[in-house]
């Protein structure tokens, strides 16, 4: 993802790689309509993280997919464990990426 997808702007600390995922993985626990959601993430993420810092990384992650989407940036080149070689299972993965 892009920078600002790494750091908040506004956080109090960067945000690290684990806690990422954790944030990843919550979004598809606790979805739009879950009650107390952003605070739900936040503690899964490890609780060190703010329910506000967590809403706010959300809302960059969006901005960085819309941005994506639009071609205003190339989607990002990571480094393949040899399963994602091929063009088709890059649009297979990325079609995950939809968390509305």
């Amino acid at each position: 993802m892009s920078s600002s997808y790494q750091t908040s702007r506004n956080s109090s600390s960067p945000w690290t790689p684990r806690e990422n995922k954790l944030f990843e993985k919550a979004l598809a626990l606790f979805d739009k309509d879950a009650p107390d959601r952003w605070q739900n993430i936040a503690t899964a993420v490890g609780g060190v993280k703010s329910a506000e810092e967590v809403k706010k990384h959300y809302e960059i992650l969006l901005e960085d997919l819309r941005n994506i989407e639009c071609g205003r940036i190339p989607i990002p080149k990571y480094k393949s464990a040899g399963s994602c070689n091929n063009k088709n299972e890059e649009e297979r993965l990325l079609k995950y990426l939809n968390l509305q």
